[in-house]
């Protein structure tokens, strides 16, 4: 996996750039929808227990309550980034740039060791953006419950609008004017999404999905700023490695938290019942989306990645439409749209004016150019020009000077 650029030539990028906007629209959008499945799952067929034993020729028929287990999930989900490191050793080890186990493993921690990280300072902030990462993740999840998948999808985009507002601020990044007004085209969008429901209700219950998502965005921005800020420019063997412990300390601390929640009867799920599959395609599909979202850089350009946020939303629009009958029209149809503008222009290059201005210049060649040929379509092309030095009578040669010697 290391420096895939040094096998790929550079024209070969965008190829392998669309093969990542592909699957990263594929894992995102099938993660959302999975874990939105769990809130529909309603197991209401399963035999019954007589006194010869279980019955599986009658089946009982019973309404239960629904899954709602946003925590579980979130915790379940977050164990899978133990694998980030495993995965890349392994690459590394099959990669042409062979190394020992130990050099792979002494170089990721070198690193960390060389911009002067105690073992407790490093664990420290492990936790920390662990706790980021859960908190999140637990967002979004709990915002599946109440929006369409469509609807969360478009508002997590605007973590794009917040990495650069945050950038600006706490980074110092360049300021680009079109970027705010993006963020104002986007701010607008998820005021409308917030309304897009009429009765009072169903508002209430709107606006908090709203919240929770436009918060989940806006904790995903917070965690890749400070990730900048605090951490620096990481090599990919160093962001394996603060991944996987990341689903090391979720799984050693924060099981207590889903027990808690079980017993206490805030979060409901029928461990006899429970999903397996689902919780597990959507656990395979989300470590899919965050490892190409985090290592694909290796071999494409990071704009790539972006852009699979928001070529999610009309696959996953598509999607509802079909199979759940779900219609997008007024405030809802707008506040995506809104939000889909304002996430390509977060997109624009620093120096976009003079991109446009060459693109301009080169437009009006092209058209002068073919102007000029049409006009001297059929012409004869011009014989070429003989200078004659009418003093000596010579034609001019760089073998004789203007009296006609050899030089």
């Amino acid at each position: 996996m290391v420096l895939f650029r040094t096998y790929y030539p550079g024209a070969n990028l965008v190829y392998y750039g669309l093969c990542v906007t592909f699957f990263v629209t594929a894992s995102w959008v099938g993660a959302t929808h999975a874990i939105k499945y769990l809130y529909m799952y309603h197991p209401t067929k399963y035999p019954v227990l007589t006194g010869s034993g279980f019955n599986f020729s009658s089946i009982h028929q019973q309404t239960l309550m629904t899954y709602n287990a946003p925590f579980f999930t979130t915790w379940f989900c977050t164990n899978w980034t133990v694998l980030f490191f495993p995965l890349y050793f392994f690459c590394q080890l099959g990669s042409p740039n062979y190394q020992t186990p130990t050099d792979i493993l002494g170089e990721s921690v070198r690193n960390f060791r060389d911009r002067g990280f105690t073992a407790a300072h490093f664990l420290t902030r492990c936790c920390m953006f662990c706790m980021l990462w859960v908190f999140t993740n637990y967002l979004y999840i709990h915002a599946l419950s109440i929006l369409v998948a469509t609807d969360a999808l478009a508002l997590f985009a605007i973590n794009v609008c917040c990495v650069y507002l945050l950038s600006w601020v706490i980074l110092h990044d360049q300021f680009v004017g079109v970027r705010i007004v993006a963020v104002i085209l986007c701010s607008t969008g998820v005021a409308l999404l917030a309304y897009m429901d009429a009765g009072i209700t169903n508002k209430k219950k709107t606006m908090t999905g709203v919240l929770l998502a436009a918060l989940a965005a806006a904790g995903s921005a917070v965690y890749k700023v400070m990730f900048k800020k605090m951490i620096g420019d990481a090599t990919y063997g160093q962001v394996s490695l603060f991944f996987s412990l990341i689903g090391l300390l979720n799984a050693a601390l924060l099981w207590p938290v889903c027990l808690v929640l079980y017993f206490s009867e805030i979060e409901i799920l029928h461990w006899d019942r429970l999903p397996w599959m689902i919780l597990l395609s959507a656990s395979t599909l989300s470590l899919v989306a965050n490892l190409l979202g985090n290592l694909s850089v290796a071999f494409t350009y990071d704009i790539f990645i972006t852009f699979g946020l928001i070529t999610a939303v009309p696959v996953s629009a598509a999607i509802d439409i079909t199979i759940h009958d779900v219609q997008f029209y007024g405030m809802k149809l707008a506040g995506i749209i809104l939000i889909s503008i304002g996430f390509l222009l977060v997109m624009f290059p620093n120096n976009w004016p003079e991109y446009i201005f060459r693109l301009l210049r080169n437009i009006i060649l092209l058209s002068h150019s073919a102007r000029w040929s049409r006009k001297n379509r059929g012409l004869p092309p011009n014989p070429p020009k003989v200078e004659i030095d009418y003093r000596t009578g010579y034609i001019r040669s760089h073998l004789r000077s203007p009296s006609g010697r050899v030089r």
